[in-house]
């Protein structure tokens, strides 16, 4: 695949090669969609004991391992922004631990701002898109993905929240190792079924741009709408829409989201009173 990426710009050749590598990552997303499916779950997390499960991640990714945030006697990272956030979590369903977290921040009024509009406001371009350009409740922020050291064979780089390595090999299959580079992924899938069902139209986050780029590649488009800046890593502003991802996506993601959808919407389901 990279020796054919390389000349997809060509001329009279570039149509071509670039027709084989999209036909390949739709294979493979197939390939992907199926292995999460048999191995992971999303779980929406809004009872009180899931929410600590997100937080201990959290406390383990965010202080104990990266170091971004002080240790916590308690051992949860919380903040003032989890109040007015919905927490999701990707279980590894062959032991029942959980691989991954990630949290939609929301904004029902002024008074609640979003992360990168408290700390990171002057990284957003005066001329790109911007969370005030919408009504408050269609915005939100995705912020906190962390996935622990336990379902990673390395580190990537430090980043911390972009975990996506594969997992420890000591420990679980090689058929698992073709999805776990994926949980990432699957947490941001997570959060287009959740915003789908929250009537949440436009997502905002601050990543490094190297994970931005592979989420561009398996059709995730976030746009980049500020320079990069010093924010617990080399880190920029991006932007995504509804139709900005149901556009993008492959048919084997799209396949997975859909897979995504379903288990999300029956736990939203079981949260409703019985008539």
């Amino acid at each position: 695949m990279k020796k054919l990426r390389k000349y997809a710009n060509k001329p009279f050749i570039g149509p071509i090669i670039k027709k084989i590598i999209n036909f390949e990552v739709s294979r493979q997303a197939n390939k992907i969609s199926a292995h999460f499916s048999e191995y992971l779950s999303p779980v929406l997390a809004l009872e009180p004991s899931l929410q600590t499960e997100a937080y201990k991640i959290r406390h383990e990714v965010y202080c104990r391992e990266l170091k971004f945030e002080e240790m916590k006697p308690s051992g949860l990272e919380i903040d003032d922004f989890d109040s007015h956030s919905t927490h999701c979590l990707i279980q590894h369903m062959p032991t029942g631990e959980y691989a991954g977290t990630v949290r939609i921040v929301k904004s029902a009024n002024e008074s609640q701002l979003l992360p990168i509009e408290k700390y990171c406001m002057s990284s957003i371009d005066e001329d790109n898109v911007h969370p005030n350009d919408f009504p408050r409740e269609e915005i939100c922020e995705i912020s906190r993905l962390a996935v622990p050291a336990q379902f990673r064979k390395r580190q990537t780089d430090k980043f911390k929240g972009s975990a996506t390595g594969v997992i420890n090999q000591t420990v679980y299959s090689e058929k698992e190792l073709r999805c776990f580079p994926f949980i990432a992924v699957g947490l941001y899938l997570s959060v287009a079924s959740i915003c789908l069902r929250q009537g949440i139209k436009h997502c905002f986050v601050m990543m490094e741009p190297r994970l931005a780029r592979s989420l561009r590649f398996v059709g995730i488009p976030f746009e980049q709408v500020g320079p990069v800046v010093e924010y617990h890593g080399k880190r920029a502003p991006y932007y995504i829409s509804r139709h900005l991802l149901m556009n993008g996506l492959s048919p084997g993601f799209k396949s997975m989201l859909k897979n995504i959808d379903k288990k999300i919407e029956a736990q939203y389901k079981s949260t409703q009173p019985k008539v």
